[in-house]
């Protein structure tokens, strides 16, 4: 089993790369720098000839496209997630049409109608309030499409929340750690709305699951249990003793944002035969370690964090 693993430098690609040599793949990866365990390729996505060229050198047999536009707080709302609805239709086309037989590609949370608590991927309708959450719901369905039509074997690892080791400044967890961590005040929501976060490991592990499976189509990546933004922030501010710099309600909530957001696991569990090693607990005391020791190693060498 020959995989390709697309976005392999990314907050989420370079776990997966030693979650899928462990199940047994020759792992490809385009990335940006080498990485143990992978074949590295330095290619351009967006760049047809090298896109194509790229799947003609690998012939993989697996393909687990996570690369797409992720630069915090821009995703949301950039036009480049238009080129990437493009790339990855291209992508998946070539990887077809040169022999490969399993893809799965990564989703977003984002492609459900904000309302009810809980999402269902055969139950809860898609109708994305955003551009980004439109070009992959978009992406989603003509892939679905295509594969159908070809024989394709597809499937879609729909992600919920993240967090981890490696998570780049910017989004919640990596900016209160480091905040903590320095001693910096946080100001932050007052923190009530309650989200379904997964450690960053898990994350991956799910996606390698689900591409060494037959299942096929949207599949809920996520822990099944949502968690107030509070209650994980008061872990790290427990864990790093600095409760005092929590400034909770100094930033507004969004008036759309959802009180819940909480996914139904029932098919990552019981089709893919998948289930998380972290807790939240265990999880948050993993990402302050990772902390620690990149503001360890910065301050040794002076340098700043490269993420």
């Amino acid at each position: 089993m020959r995989v390709l693993v697309t976005g392999a430098s990314g907050f989420v690609g370079r776990h997966a790369v030693p979650a899928l040599a462990a199940r047994g793949f020759i792992v490809h990866a385009v990335a940006r720098a080498p990485m143990s365990g992978a074949v590295v390729h330095a290619a351009d996505l967006l760049d047809e000839v090298q896109r194509r060229a790229l799947i003609a050198e690998v012939a993989p047999s697996h393909l687990l496209h996570l690369a797409w536009d992720a630069e915090p707080g821009r995703y949301w709302t950039s036009p480049r997630n238009l080129d990437w609805v493009a790339a990855s239709l291209d992508l998946a086309r070539s990887f077809h049409e040169a022999g490969g037989r399993r893809l799965v590609v990564s989703g977003t949370c984002a492609e459900y109608a904000w309302g009810p608590p809980r999402f269902d991927e055969a139950t809860s309708a898609c109708r994305p309030a955003t551009l980004y959450g439109a070009a992959k719901d978009g992406t989603r369905r003509i892939l679905s499409a295509y594969a159908e039509s070809v024989g394709l074997s597809f499937a879609w690892g729909r992600l919920f929340y993240l967090y981890g080791p490696g998570e780049r400044r910017g989004r919640l967890v990596s900016d209160a750690a480091h905040a903590l961590l320095t001693g910096a005040a946080f100001p932050t929501s007052p923190g009530h709305q309650a989200r379904d976060f997964l450690h960053v490991v898990d994350t991956a592990g799910a996606l390698a699951a689900l591409l060494d499976s037959p299942v096929a189509g949207a599949v809920n990546i996520a822990s099944g249990r949502a968690v107030s933004v509070r209650e994980l922030l008061d872990g790290l501010a427990e864990r790093t003793g600095r409760p005092d710099l929590l400034e909770y309600g100094a930033r507004a909530l969004g008036p759309s944002e959802p009180a819940v957001i909480e996914a139904a696991v029932a098919r990552l569990a019981e089709e893919v035969g998948f289930r998380p090693r972290f807790t939240l607990e265990t999880g948050l005391d993993d990402t302050l370690a990772w902390w620690r020791n990149h503001l360890a190693g910065e301050s040794q060498t002076g340098s700043k964090p490269l993420i």
